[in-house]
């Protein structure tokens, strides 16, 4: 028989079930996965040989855990994905507010049940997806709140003393007995409120106005903070950090390929536009790149982080600007094109946290500029260098272009809504660029190629080489000197 079916204390003494604490449980059922070489942490990417050790480690030492690092980096997803590592159902005393184990109950409500009916004692099933409870810390969070309070109404209706414990409301630390409790962004928290936690960690029981109970709560704690030295709203206090066993350091993916992984696993993208829009490689890498050249600018506050939430809003807003411009045009089927970058702009102006330097040159300027850097820092992986500096006379791969625009009197304009077979055409005339990528990306499919061609040129204009202007309608792309005589 299952052992959910299990209905009182009786037939659960029969069963032979054992009581463990939450913290074995959560080791018992690790150490089985790992012998069996599952993944604890599924979905969570990039951690694989840093975080997620460090975090099997605490649970193996039966720890409470503080997980350490900016926005974005998966701390509450790390937290939530350890209910994975808890048996399916508990027994629970039925009625009990604070999950009562019934083979070792600690509320008074429970030791009285339990006296009162013996084996008859009746107790319910609570599954693992109930076991999880989060609370933000927010500066107007309470002692009450969190640990609990004297409730006068229960103490009316039940007609108590306010020296009985029976008139006691429990809060959420109690409540979420033989569960996993995490706060967020701890360092928020008062440091009066903070110190309220210092017994349940190591001791065990609480504090309520005048009661002090000897209630051995079975929680496993996480916490989450940014680093102190970037919150100037508060410091998690040092004899509660000396409380929690583990303190884990998170950070961003490292690389483009980790990053690219989280990005597609996250957004939540309409059937319609994947079937509608065509995103290349060099697109989706692009992406990614805007997001560490955010983290390196000297315009962006570093302290502050930049959210992997970036990249996944921004090719939310990419598919979007390609699908509308589709729509629009009356195109079935369209492909991601380099200008349409400037559709991502506002997923990274409310994303950002910029510093003085920055807000002068306004958050929409930082953002174009780091497309611009983006489409730098990639050019060389795919065609040679360009120089900043050349001998006099020297030849290089891009001089065919450079004339070719040199004689373009009226400049070169790719508008926003120009059809796909319009943007392909006006693209195909610049003709060196197809020499180009014949001599130095002969792999590259003809859909790709556009994309590609683009690229050539924003990254010309990033070395120099050539100047672009972005107008209302679209932008213009026209040699540097050529632009300085016309006044752009």
């Amino acid at each position: 028989m299952k052992i959910e079916t299990i209905k009182n204390l009786g037939e659960l003494k029969k069963a032979g079930y054992q009581s463990k604490s939450i913290k074995d449980e959560l080791r018992d059922n690790l150490i089985q996965k790992i012998k069996n070489g599952d993944t604890a942490f599924e979905g969570v990417h990039g951690y694989e040989n840093t975080v997620i050790p460090e975090l099997e480690r605490a649970i193996l030492s039966r720890h409470n855990i503080n997980l350490l690092g900016l926005r974005g980096q998966a701390k509450t997803r790390l937290a939530r994905l350890m209910l994975n590592l808890l048996d399916e159902y508990i027994p629970v005393v039925e009625g009990s507010e604070i999950n009562d184990d019934p083979l070792n109950p600690i509320s008074r409500f429970a030791r009285e049940l339990i006296t009162e009916k013996g084996d008859d004692t009746p107790i319910s099933w609570l599954h693992r997806s109930e076991r999880f409870a989060e609370k933000l810390a927010t500066p107007d969070v309470t002692v009450a709140d969190l640990i609990g309070d004297v409730d006068p109404i229960k103490a009316a209706n039940l007609k108590l003393s306010y020296a009985d414990d029976r008139v006691i409301h429990y809060g959420m630390i109690p409540r979420a007995n033989r569960c996993i409790f995490v706060i967020n962004e701890l360092p928020d928290l008062q440091a009066r409120i903070q110190v309220a936690l210092f017994n349940i960690l190591q001791e065990g029981d609480i504090q309520i106005r005048g009661f002090i109970l000897r209630l051995p709560l079975d929680v496993q704690f996480i916490f989450t903070a940014n680093p102190e030295d970037y919150t100037n709203r508060g410091s998690i206090v040092t004899p509660l950090k000396d409380r929690i066993g583990s303190q884990i350091l998170t950070h961003y993916p490292t690389d483009i390929e980790t990053a690219r992984l989280i990005t597609e696993q996250e957004a939540k993208l309409v059937v319609s536009q994947k079937e509608t829009v065509i995103i290349p490689d060099l697109a989706r890498d692009l992406l990614e790149q805007i997001v560490f050249e955010a983290r390196d600018s000297e315009y962006i506050d570093e302290k502050s982080g930049v959210s992997a939430r970036l990249s996944i809003t921004a090719l939310e807003n990419l598919l979007s600007t390609a699908e509308r411009r589709a729509l629009r045009a009356g195109d079935d089927k369209t492909m991601v094109r380099l200008s349409d970058f400037v559709g991502i702009i506002p997923s990274i102006t409310g994303k950002v946290e910029l510093v003085y330097e920055g807000e002068q040159e306004g958050a929409a300027m930082v953002a174009f500029n780091l497309i611009g850097e983006a489409v730098k820092s990639l050019f060389s992986e795919f065609f040679p260098k360009i120089e900043k500096l050349k001998k006099e006379d020297e030849e290089t791969p891009y001089d065919d272009i450079i004339s070719w625009f040199f004689n373009q009197q009226d400049g070169f304009e790719i508008l926003d809504g120009l059809r796909d077979k319009e943007y392909k055409a006006l693209l195909d005339s610049v003709s060196p660029i197809d020499d180009l990528l014949a001599e130095y990306q002969p792999k590259l499919s003809k859909e790709d190629s556009y994309f590609v061609k683009e690229f050539v040129l924003w990254a010309l204009v990033e070395f120099k080489q050539l100047s672009k202007y972005r107008f209302t309608e679209g932008i213009q792309f026209k040699d540097p000197y050529g632009s300085y005589i016309s006044g752009i």
